[in-house]
């Protein structure tokens, strides 16, 4: 089942928020977050709900329910005296997005244009599997703004699919990358490796068959194998292996090398892109710290210094914007300490974000000793920044705990 999500402050009906320091000074995106999937994965706990498990709400009315909040969130932010700025990215995620009509997608977007506005040029992305999208659903989404298609393609290997529970044929992923092509629109594809029983040979032939489809972006995440998942129980009994750390170590490191050799550039420590100008935007506004309003069941916010996030069944959450109230569950006021450690925390995974002046005088002090150590880029550092080696990115976690101790 879904994780559960964070105890914090109650958040207010009303929604208003005081904002913080330099509110409205950083970019602002919107994350629509679409809960319904065919199946539920093995290995996921994300808030995602198939057609059983949505008693009380029809999936046919998301799509209203979420420009009903689109726009109460326009109002509660002016009454919050928050500055309103045109949307630079906005991304669909789940979940899979077009589970929903295309129309629907595309419903949602103009809702967020007409209400916001969208800057010149911004990035519209929304996630996907290989099996629920086809030629004239990617049109429609091309012909109402979208700019950017993200594959769940995970693995190309039969026996590491089903394991993750994934149901779509990997011969399919050329051909929706081809038909995405096509419509002139930016391709992500996301994989997973160290996956029970994946082999370093299986990640292989996973690496080559997505490179083979040439993405413009490429996505690796090492499998996590989260407590209340039905791979969490098969792990715990016994029936699957846990990860190894070594070997995933081991994919890793094939995955920078193999991506690399073909033209990809790190920029984040699981995301690769063909140049700068492929790179999620989205993506990289959450972890440079822009403002962002989620938009859906068990979707997080984060405006002016304060954060929340939504009641996550959709029944709930219908029942929350039809009323004309707050959907949110929780919420809590960022303090600067906070804000700190998260921005050290987020910006050192991305290649050439985190500033050595930012780090306290402490922390200054031990990045010679990371350098040492082959964690810091040494060259980096003397201009200033905080750029992680490929060892210091198997080691992200440790390198960002020494920063911050």
């Amino acid at each position: 089942m879904p994780s559960a999500l964070p105890l914090a402050d109650p958040a207010p009906a009303d929604g208003l928020i005081t904002p913080g320091p330099g509110a409205g000074a950083v970019p602002f995106g919107v994350y629509v977050h679409v809960p319904f999937c065919r199946v539920r994965c093995g290995y996921c706990d994300f808030n995602t709900y198939t057609a059983s498990e949505l008693r009380g709400v029809r999936r046919d009315d998301y799509a209203g329910h979420a420009v009903q909040e689109i726009r109460w969130a326009a109002e509660v932010l002016d009454r919050s005296g928050v500055p309103r700025r045109p949307v630079s990215t906005v991304f669909f995620g789940g979940g899979t997005p077009t589970m929903l009509p295309a129309d629907d997608l595309v419903m949602i977007l103009r809702a967020i244009d007409d209400t916001w506005g969208l800057l010149p040029g911004a990035e519209v992305t929304t996630e996907a599997n290989p099996d629920s999208v086809d030629a004239e659903s990617i049109a429609t989404l091309r012909r109402g703004g979208f700019t950017r298609m993200s594959y769940g393609m995970q693995s190309a290997v039969p026996h590491v699919l089903a394991t993750l529970d994934r149901t779509h044929d990997p011969e399919r992923v050329p051909m929706v990358v081809d038909l995405a092509k096509q419509q002139g629109l930016d391709v992500s594809l996301d994989l997973i490796y160290s996956t029970p029983g994946e082999s370093l040979d299986d990640w292989r032939t996973s690496l080559e068959a997505a490179l083979a489809c040439e993405p413009d972006h490429v996505s690796a995440y090492s499998l996590i194998v989260e407590e209340g998942t039905a791979m969490g129980r098969m792990v715990a009994r016994g029936e699957l292996p846990a990860p190894d750390d070594d070997l995933a170590a081991d994919m890793y490191e094939l995955a920078d090398r193999t991506l690399a050799d073909a033209g990809y550039s790190w920029y984040e420590v699981s995301n690769w892109a063909r140049g700068d100008e492929h790179a999620s935007r989205h993506n990289l506004s959450y972890w440079k710290g822009h403002d962002w309003w989620g938009v859906g069941p068990g979707a997080h916010s984060a405006v002016a210094g304060t954060r929340w996030w939504n009641v996550k069944h959709p029944a709930a959450y219908a029942n929350r914007v039809l009323s004309g109230g707050s959907p949110a569950a929780g919420r809590e006021t960022l303090d600067a300490d906070t804000r700190y450690v998260e921005r050290v925390l987020l910006a050192a995974r991305v290649r050439g974000e985190l500033a050595t002046s930012e780090l306290g005088q402490e922390a200054r002090g031990r990045v010679a000793g990371l350098i040492a150590r082959g964690l810091v880029d040494g060259s980096a550092a003397v201009r200033g920044r905080i750029d992680l080696t490929l060892q210091g990115r198997l080691l992200a976690d440790a390198v960002v705990r020494e920063l911050l101790d």
